[in-house]
């Protein structure tokens, strides 16, 4: 009897042992797994963003590949953190959710900062400006955002345009993407498309005429990358590459690619606003910060 129990705490000194050692292993795997992924991506090395395949020039799909501004611009400060990028589209009415709930670490689609959204995502440092274009048919009499009420309103769902036609009692059509809206005015099933100026302009121009971009405004509120609510390492570190890819002169060489001829308002200072930067060919568009059309109501760019 006296032998068996002197066994039994011998086993049980032996799997206690067993047992800190394991503990000691999987702290010590936490320590390297965090060194490894010090941004809490899904996985090591690799940052899955959200995105859309149908608003060039912004974000869209080109031969396969997922490019315009923001993307490209994602790709670049990315490359600044040693990571690599991977796309996936997604509607626009999703992301922001999607991105919060893991589903993607960030999303890039010239996703306007407010207030609403900070209670969703968090935002990095703006990386770009906007226009609130107005799209109409060709042969349209609308000419202005004055012209709406009582009229066949389109807009994506989910995006500041949404936002502001509802403000202003326009009952809107929603869709889910770009496409909707372009091929609800070209079939002139809609009278208007309240749309991001930029967007709505290559739109018009790859319309063959059926589409024309009859008003824009600047936006006093910039555009910018979102993560899930909390992460502040990813944010901090996607802010630092920001500025890194400003100063280097890829931003602008990307708004010189993607924006020819548009100027950057005297207002508006990419990234943490202390970062110098090459100068894009269009200049500077003054204290007003455009040169467009009649300007609209009250009006912010994007999505």
């Amino acid at each position: 009897m006296r032998i068996t129990t002197v066994s039994a705490r011998l086993l049980s000194g032996v799997a206690a042992l067993a047992l800190l050692g394991a503990a000691a292993a999987c702290g010590g795997g936490s320590s390297a797994d965090a060194a490894e992924n010090p941004y809490d991506l899904l996985q090591a090395g690799t940052l899955r963003v959200g995105t859309l395949t149908d608003a060039p020039p912004n974000v869209y799909l080109k031969d396969g590949k997922f490019t315009g501004f923001d993307n490209d611009l994602m790709t670049a400060v990315a490359g600044k953190l040693g990571l690599k990028v991977e796309f996936v589209g997604t509607d626009f009415s999703a992301l922001l959710s999607q991105v919060n709930n893991h589903k993607f670490d960030a999303g890039s689609s010239s996703v306007t900062i407010t207030e609403a959204r900070k209670k969703t995502v968090d935002f990095g440092n703006g990386y770009d400006f906007g226009y609130f274009g107005l799209d109409v048919p060709a042969g349209s009499p609308i000419k202005s955002f004055a012209e709406l009420k009582g009229k066949r309103v389109v807009v994506v769902q989910g995006t500041v345009q949404d936002d502001y036609a509802t403000k202003e009692g326009l009952d809107p059509v929603r869709v889910p993407d770009y496409n909707g809206a372009i091929n609800q005015l070209k079939a002139k099933t809609a009278d208007a498309w309240i749309a991001p100026a930029e967007i709505g302009e290559k739109s018009a121009q790859d319309s063959g005429g059926k589409i024309i971009l009859v008003e824009k405004q600047l936006s006093s509120a910039p555009t910018a990358f979102v993560v899930a609510k909390g992460n502040d390492a990813l944010r901090e570190a996607l802010d630092k590459g920001l500025d890194q890819v400003i100063e280097d002169g890829t931003w602008t060489r990307l708004q010189d690619q993607y924006y020819p001829g548009r100027p950057i308002p005297d207002t508006f200072k990419p990234g943490s606003g202390t970062v110098a930067y090459p100068p894009v060919k269009a200049g500077s568009a003054g204290p007003a910060g455009t040169s467009a059309a009649p300007t609209a109501p009250t009006a912010t760019p994007a999505g």
